[in-house]
């Protein structure tokens, strides 16, 4: 979780949002502000001065217009006035008029500045999965028909992935190799391997985390806190390699260690990125000895501007990341993405001490210049929080609570339709199995209370999610969560192919899909015998491709759609001769 509240004041800043960038402030005021009545108005009132005119009044006759003019539009802008409100909101982030009039400023700023390079259409594997996450804490659980009522609640609302801890601590103990409750008299694995298996009945996916060192791991116990790293880091790797073997099959995701850029994640002493890039690395290379199928997530790294000591700026951490040689020790970077003291709307991106739901563009912009387009980024913990308005501090921001059901589905929103590099999002969290922390701000993330009273942003989410299978802008991967395949398509591993596989199709077989986007192509694997596809994008006449005409130089890019209106449209692709074999998609 983020530990250093934001400075409200911003300098100047750049702005990644290409569409933002393109949009004029006329065009926002008016199309988006509904100022229709206004508009209405002010047409009545030149059609009256246009028939007054047709008369030969005097100017001195026409004087009374002016008044009426700005009384009519004052009216009409005290009656819009919510929608103007919330259109600001919706765009700046802030809920306040003057800090809305600040984030138009710097959104205006913003378009003299040269946009974040984020490689928007890098092929990247993970990045077109199911973008639904929460985080949960079912090993705290007693009773296990609380599991199963969270886990249920949790697969209706439309969520796939639950992030979920495995406490070392709480596996391996009392000593290395053994995995004994001395307390209870049973296995340490029973209520994982439980967790596990019920996941999995309800068709949900595991994201394991792994941290939280056992006090033997360490030479000085718990003198430096309960989080420092272990003496011997093989002693991790020794963990993570069993995890990982024993759940091979179960669970294909794991995260090495959590925010080790802030206190107390390192524990009592200052954060070091190369020691855990150490780390890392062996974590990681044991976890793919175990099963090379599994996928490695780095740790989260938390928003942050501190610079040195307990806590360093998470941008530095992630560039001393890769000057220790990180790049290629993980298959997904993770970061901490929390909206804190404004809106998923605030585009501002300051250099130095701004925190908002934009700060991924600056993290991604740092793994293009360090050669890592082609890995993606997951949101391990996101959203807003909504603790009572008489708590006196307020270290994660505070709104309502219907704000943070607004919100949330907006974050959702924009990274799904603006960062083609974003892939899933964790939401923290779901429940806490007791409200014992009631006077602590973190418990206000909350989406459902300790005995399951929803909060507005469940019944939002639960809404929203069915709505958002679409495929959105740039290189798309033929796993997409939002494609349809049907028939016998065979996939086929190709460390050579975009994405590291490709689908072969033959007569009849068909995916399709919704995108959204004006232009659409089909990148197909180059073979002089391919066959060919007929292609249908909503009602229009249907086309017959040959895809074995497809211009080398063009790496394997075959338009189907150009010009297309803004806004959804559905495709579905049908083999109709020979063999195809589709790499993927590109949405623009």
């Amino acid at each position: 979780m983020p530990i250093q509240i934001a400075n409200r004041k911003s300098k100047i800043i750049r702005h990644s949002s290409f569409v933002i960038r393109h949009l004029s402030f006329v065009h926002l005021l008016i199309c988006h502000c509904h100022l229709w009545l206004i508009g209405s108005l002010a047409h009545w009132l030149i059609g009256t001065f246009a028939l007054t005119c047709g008369k030969m009044l005097t100017m001195k006759r026409l004087l009374w217009l002016i008044p009426l003019i700005a009384l009519v539009s004052a009216l009409g802008a005290f009656l819009a006035r919510d929608s103007i409100h919330q259109t600001l909101a919706d765009w700046t982030g802030e809920e306040e008029l003057e800090w809305q009039l600040r984030g138009l400023y710097y959104l205006g700023v913003s378009l003299l500045q040269p946009p974040y390079e984020t490689a928007d259409f890098a092929p990247m594997k993970y990045a077109d999965v199911n973008p639904f996450g929460i985080n949960v804490f079912l090993e705290q659980e007693v009773e296990e028909w609380k599991i199963h009522q969270s886990l249920e609640l949790i697969r209706a609302a439309g969520f796939y992935w639950i992030r979920q801890q495995f406490p070392w601590e709480d596996i391996e103990k009392p000593g290395k190799g053994q995995y004994w409750d001395t307390k209870y008299n049973k296995s340490t694995w029973d209520k994982y391997d439980r967790i596990v298996e019920l996941a999995r009945a309800y068709g949900l996916e595991i994201v394991a985390r792994l941290d939280a060192p056992p006090p033997w791991s360490r030479h000085d116990g718990r003198a430096r806190g309960d989080f420092a790293p272990p003496d011997n880091f093989d002693d991790y790797g020794d963990f993570v390699a069993t995890v990982v073997s024993r759940y091979r099959g179960k669970i294909r995701f794991y995260q090495i260690w959590n925010e080790p850029n802030i206190y107390p994640e390192w524990g009592e002493q200052d954060v070091n990125p190369e020691e855990y890039v150490r780390l890392l690395k062996i974590g990681y290379t044991r976890a793919k000895q175990a099963d090379p199928g599994c996928v490695v997530i780095s740790a989260g790294l938390a928003q942050t501007v501190e610079e040195g000591g307990r806590g360093l700026n998470d941008r530095i951490f992630l560039q001393r990341m890769y000057d220790a040689g990180a790049r290629g020790y993980f298959d997904i970077l993770a970061v901490m993405n929390y909206g804190l003291f404004s809106g998923p709307g605030d585009r501002r991106l300051d250099e130095n001490d701004r925190i908002n739901f934009s700060r991924p563009i600056q993290l991604r912009e740092i793994m293009v210049k360090n050669g890592d387009a082609n890995t993606p980024i997951w949101a391990m913990e996101m959203g807003w929080n909504a603790q009572p308005a008489h708590f006196k501090d307020a270290p994660y921001g505070r709104v309502s609570e219907a704000r943070q059901a607004r919100y949330t589905v907006q974050g959702y929103q924009r990274a799904q339709t603006e960062w083609p590099w974003m892939g899933a999002m964790m939401y923290w969290f779901f429940r806490r199995v007791n409200d014992s922390e009631k006077n602590q701000s973190f418990y206000y993330f909350r989406m459902m209370e300790p005995d399951f009273t929803s909060l507005p942003v469940y019944a939002a989410m639960k809404a929203y999610t069915p709505t958002a299978r679409v495929v959105q802008r740039g290189f798309r991967s033929t796993s997409h969560w939002a494609m349809d395949w049907r028939g016998g398509w065979e996939t086929v591993q190709d460390a050579r192919a975009y994405f590291g596989e490709y689908k072969i199709g033959r007569l009849g077989d068909s995916v399709s899909f919704v995108f959204r986007g004006t232009d659409l192509d089909v990148v197909v694997v180059q073979n002089p015998y391919g066959g060919a596809v007929r292609v249908q994008i909503d009602n229009a006449p249907a086309r017959d491709i040959e895809l074995w005409r497809t211009d080398p130089s063009a790496g394997g890019r075959v338009a189907l759609a150009r010009g297309l209106p803004g806004g959804e449209h559905r495709v579905t692709i049908t083999v109709t001769r020979g063999t195809v074999a589709i790499n993927g998609f590109v949405v623009k």
